[in-house]
């Protein structure tokens, strides 16, 4: 276990309102329990050599997360804020349904404000009317892609959100984004301290990449990767019905290859899996277009598929970054199809590439049902954490149990394919590509 872990949640202060969801304190008696800030999970359950696995400090243990017996907010007074933030991911009106349904039915709270826009609806610059929610207007939104209140990037002007959320006597809010929201959720908490403004802030991760540590899997993942597929079918029976034909697809994935390794998975007929975790050299005898035209020569078909993040290091150097601070991407896709094209058009070879690039057809998708599931376990926990006065944390599933997670830990660090894992192994043998498309290093003089 690293010692360095520190799993505790910060909450605003002491829970002495009884909660109106009336549960059991008895074990065995087959009916539903309150969760205690007792309930703990280990989140290391990897024995190593001169691991005792003894004892636990209780920091190192995550909370269980679910309804409390005693909250920290009087159901009355709270004024709850809702915000969607980034880029577009199945299952966002899902989450936005959950957390509206749980306060309005489970704890009787009815003031609810969704925010438009993401971090802008507070700023009074755009002017962005605020959206009042209740559960008539959220009955049917799980049925649509996107978020009914709309979301962007930036709009990172922490004091001045912090000025609307006073304000408004906004007292929990829960931002529903990626690394950069919950980094940016993180400014406010700090802020909103600093003038001893109490405000609950309460996260749901959403990251179609898979990419925020602690967390076993993002909502829309299982929707992305069974779309994704779709797509990749699509490409292998273009690249089948052609004379040399080459399927090359492009999914999402700028640092964490997931989506694009699980849909290989998925999908046998893929040949080659590009992820940003694996480097690959593009030419040479050992590079990734030999591997291809071998591959090529021996089934008459390619099928590839290349995370977005995936060979950065062959396109030209773009320094440039979005509002939300991420690195803008060259297009792998493109690049590719231009490069096999150009090579094989040398060797006098004819191919037929067909290029697709899914990655908007799938975010704006509606959540499938697992992923439905998912979202509405995240987004009630969510208001179970926020009444019970926990603050700068984000709803987990990790070791397949609903924890607590800081905020701190979860953006501490990305969360990555790991190129050793059983992940990528079942990779490389489902795709029977190289282990390594690196050519030798020159040997030395």
């Amino acid at each position: 276990m690293n010692a360095k872990l520190n799993f505790t949640i910060p909450t605003l202060g002491p829970a002495k309102v009884p909660s109106p969801i009336k549960m059991s304190k008895i074990q065995g008696d087959r009916l539903v329990n309150y969760i205690t800030d007792d309930d703990t999970y280990i989140y290391d359950l990897i024995a190593r050599p001169g691991d005792p696995r003894k004892s636990y400090r209780r920091e190192e243990m995550m909370e269980k997360a679910g309804p409390r017996e005693m909250l920290y907010f009087s159901p009355g007074h709270v004024h709850a804020g809702i915000i969607t933030c980034g880029g577009l991911c199945p299952g966002l009106n899902n989450v936005i349904r959950a957390i509206v349904r749980a306060l309005w039915y489970l704890y009787g709270v009815k003031r609810i404000t969704g925010i438009r826009y993401g971090y802008r609806g507070f700023l009074p610059e755009y002017n962005l009317p605020t959206v009042e929610l209740n559960p008539q207007q959220v009955e049917v939104i799980h049925e649509m892609g996107g978020t009914i209140l709309g979301s962007s990037r930036g709009g990172s002007d922490t004091e001045a959100i912090a000025d609307s959320i006073e304000r408004m006597n906004i007292n929990i809010l829960f931002t529903i984004g990626g690394d950069g929201t919950t980094k940016g959720a993180l400014a406010i908490a700090a802020a909103l301290e600093e003038r001893k403004y109490k405000c609950a802030i309460v996260g749901v991760p959403k990251t179609i990449d898979n990419d925020l540590s602690f967390i076993q899997k993002s909502f829309g993942f299982e929707t992305a990767v069974t779309l994704a597929v779709h797509a990749v079918q699509s490409a292998y029976v273009e690249a089948r019905d052609a004379l040399n034909g080459i399927g090359l697809v492009k999914l999402m994935g700028r640092e964490s290859g997931f989506i694009a390794a699980h849909t290989a998975l998925a999908m046998p007929a893929v040949n080659f899996c590009l992820i940003p975790e694996i480097p690959f050299d593009l030419e040479g005898p050992k590079g990734l277009i030999a591997a291809i035209e071998k591959r090529l020569g021996e089934n008459k078909s390619v099928v590839i598929v290349a995370a977005e993040g995936a060979g950065q290091e062959h396109l030209n150097a773009n320094t440039e970054k979005d509002l939300s601070g991420n690195k803008k991407l060259s297009d792998i896709g493109q690049f590719l199809n231009v490069k096999l094209q150009e090579y094989f058009k040398k060797k006098n070879i004819e191919i037929s590439i067909k290029y697709i690039d899914p990655s908007y057809m799938i975010r704006s998708a509606p959540a499938a049902a697992t992923d439905s599931i998912y979202c509405l376990r995240l987004g009630t926990n969510a208001v179970h954490a926020a009444m019970a006065g926990k603050t700068k944390v984000l709803m987990s599933q990790l070791n397949d149990q609903y924890v607590h997670i800081p905020m701190e830990l979860a953006v501490a660090r990305r969360n990555y394919v790991d190129p050793e894992s059983s992940l990528w192994s079942t990779v490389l043998e489902a795709t029977r590509q190289p282990e390594t498309m690196k050519n030798d290093p020159p040997a030395a003089p």
